[in-house]
């Protein structure tokens, strides 16, 4: 068996030297990206953390309330957050909150246009599995080398690692409701004249709707359990205390910061989910 060893198909050869090649060639473009992005989690961040906690909270609470019409699910949110603020991780979850609402305006801005794109081109979707399979199965740590080579430390390549794990989500769950989408519905918008973007606008997008409100909640979920991946390039957030409990084996901070994620998760899965009678 050594033939087959020494033949070895040089795959991490072959991408180091992309890497290389788009890190020498592309700089320009990555700096760009880098700073769109960068302006994009300090507004956020701003947004959350310039304001008081209660008027923060005041809000998440009121919109729940919208969605929901019912005073349950925002009473939970309330005292969700409450919580988070009496264990004193308020800062640490509005970060954690920008990198997840920073990664759901990329996900879903690029998510829902390719997963229609790809409903309506069958091929382009079997060509495309096989990239949406390796995004999603590739070990999350992986992303973050070339993440760093291109973007630094800190709140960007974190960004950056999470997008690339959670894409495929809004992408297949927009593909799945799209192409749902009943055969006589389609038959009678086309029967009463309707243009193909009449039809994607008033007949398919508003079937696939709740597919593409599952996606975001997937997003959301899916990018919360990025955060202490994340801390690893230098990402602030509740992923901080996690991995310093980790190196310090700290077991009183290790759970503490971990109840606060998984309460911080609850709460927006709640806030997002929408029953459909």
């Amino acid at each position: 068996m050594n033939w087959l060893t020494e033949t070895k198909i040089p795959v991490g050869k072959l991408a180091a030297r992309i890497f290389d090649w788009l890190q020498s060639n592309g700089a320009w473009f990555f700096d760009g990206l880098s700073d769109a992005l960068e302006a994009m989690i300090e507004a956020i961040l701003w947004v959350l953390q310039s304001p008081p906690p209660l008027l923060i909270i005041a809000i998440f609470a009121a919109f729940t309330y919208a969605l929901h019409r019912s005073w349950k699910p925002a009473a939970l949110v309330v005292f969700g957050f409450l919580f988070i603020l009496n264990q004193g991780y308020w800062e640490e979850t509005t970060e954690s909150l920008t990198l997840v609402l920073s990664a759901c305006v990329v996900c879903m801005g690029l998510g829902v246009p390719i997963g229609i794109a790809m409903a309506h081109r069958p091929r382009l979707y079997s060509w495309a599995r096989p990239v949406l399979d390796l995004m999603q199965t590739l070990p999350t740590f992986v992303y973050l080398i070339p993440a760093i080579v291109f973007f630094g430390i800190g709140m960007v390549p974190g960004l950056i690692a999470t997008v690339i794990f959670v894409l495929p989500a809004p992408i297949r769950l927009t593909h799945l409701g799209v192409t749902s989408t009943p055969e006589p519905l389609l038959e009678a918008a086309q029967a009463f004249g309707a243009t193909p973007r009449q039809t994607l606008t008033k007949v398919e997008l508003p079937y696939a709707l709740p597919q593409i409100m599952t996606g975001l909640n997937q997003t959301i979920m899916l990018s919360l359990s990025m955060v202490v991946i994340a801390a690893l390039v230098g990402a602030d957030g509740l992923g901080v205390p996690v991995v310093r409990a980790l190196n310090q084996v700290n077991t009183a901070l290790g759970f503490e910061s971990g109840f606060v994620i998984v309460v911080l998760a609850i709460l927006l899965d709640r806030m997002l989910r929408i029953d459909r009678k």
